[in-house]
């Protein structure tokens, strides 16, 4: 299918409700209908996060792909690695409809899915099918909504996936299960990656070993940067994610669907996720690898976020309104201005503002 017609259809499942147009998404991309790249990425696209070796640095986030049915076809849209999830040890079907809801006017999506999927044995049997040398794929993994052992639900996660994912991220920072975001705090936090810690020393006997992300909130007090990092790093984390969706509504939406409740993603998230970026670039002193998120729908914008200190970049909810076939301008965008900067690889631009 060609780019005009990708735009087109683009253009048409707009029509529907957001999340029947997301599930016509995903079966087009089942059938073989999506975006294929032709070539290698340009090499100065190329870079190391946390030992994984990446095409490109434009990676696809998670929420889009949750139960593991498209990874290889957005690897061959031309995205440089992509993260599944979030999923949970048992299934679930998340939050009432209506919940998810396009901001057209402000280029955002407000979401309050819920951590709906199907659990982690069917996320498990596909990513066991794929052909792990057709790209990076990594797992998000979260707790269930009524569990009594939430940081066993992570645990858990970790466990089944051990062997199947090339790396894993504990998604903290969803504001739709109630209560989840309190794992951030510097107790909480402690105690999860300290339970995480012990099972990945167990699970990596055997001399495999796997990157391991956090997420985050853009909603963090400053103070509370420094907290997470040192945590991180006591616990042999190799990354954070900066950010999730915001649970703060800036005075510019015009949408009349700017008052629902959620998680609010797209262009309106820019400014507020780069600027914590920065603050966690200044905190981790070269000892975490950082991927930038929230906000990206141009070579600008990701190119924005590594000068913040990203050595990698995730996005989304652009796609709603870019389609599949954005990923290919932020690339092409990418190269120009890494060139006109005078800069011969990806790694030179990191933290370069």
């Amino acid at each position: 299918m060609s780019a005009d017609l990708h735009g087109l259809a683009t253009g048409l499942l707009r029509r529907f409700d957001p999340e029947e147009a997301h599930k016509l998404a995903i079966t087009g991309l089942k059938l073989g209908l999506g975006p294929r790249q032709d070539g290698p990425d340009d090499p100065s696209l190329a870079v190391e996060l946390a030992g994984l070796r990446l095409p490109n640095c434009v990676g696809l986030a998670a929420g889009f792909d949750k139960n593991a049915e498209v990874a290889d076809a957005m690897l061959a849209a031309g995205f440089g690695f992509v993260e599944c999830g979030t999923v949970t040890p048992l299934a679930q079907a998340g939050n009432p409809k209506p919940r998810l809801f396009r901001l057209t006017e402000d280029r955002a999506v407000i979401n309050r899915m819920g951590f709906n999927n199907e659990g982690l044995e069917p996320f498990a049997h596909r990513l066991a099918r794929r052909e792990r040398v057709r790209g990076v794929v990594g797992a998000n993994i979260g707790a269930n909504k009524d569990s009594e052992d939430r940081i066993g639900d992570y645990v858990t996660g970790l466990s089944r996936l051990w062997g199947l994912s090339d790396y894993f991220t504990a998604n903290i920072s969803s504001p739709n299960t109630p209560g989840l975001r309190s794992l951030q705090t510097r107790a909480a936090l402690d105690e999860l990656l300290g339970r995480l810690a012990e099972a990945r020393t167990a699970l990596a006997a055997d001399g495999t070993d796997y990157p391991l992300f956090l997420k985050v909130a853009p909603d963090l007090v400053d103070a509370e940067v420094g907290d997470i990092v040192e945590a991180c790093v006591a616990h042999g984390l190799d990354g954070i994610i900066v950010s999730n969706t915001t649970i703060a509504r800036p005075e510019t939406l015009r949408s009349a669907q700017k008052g629902e409740v959620g998680g609010l993603s797209g262009a309106p998230l820019f400014e507020a996720s780069t600027r914590i970026l920065r603050l966690f670039h200044q905190a981790h002193g070269g000892r975490l690898a950082l991927i930038g998120a929230g906000g990206i729908a141009s070579g600008a914008d990701a190119y924005a976020k590594l000068r913040a200190g990203a050595s990698a970049v995730q996005l989304y909810s652009a796609l709603v309104y870019e389609g599949p076939g954005l990923v290919q301008a932020i690339k092409r965008d990418l190269t120009l201005r890494l060139r006109a900067d005078g800069f011969t690889t990806l790694p030179e631009a990191v933290g370069a503002a």
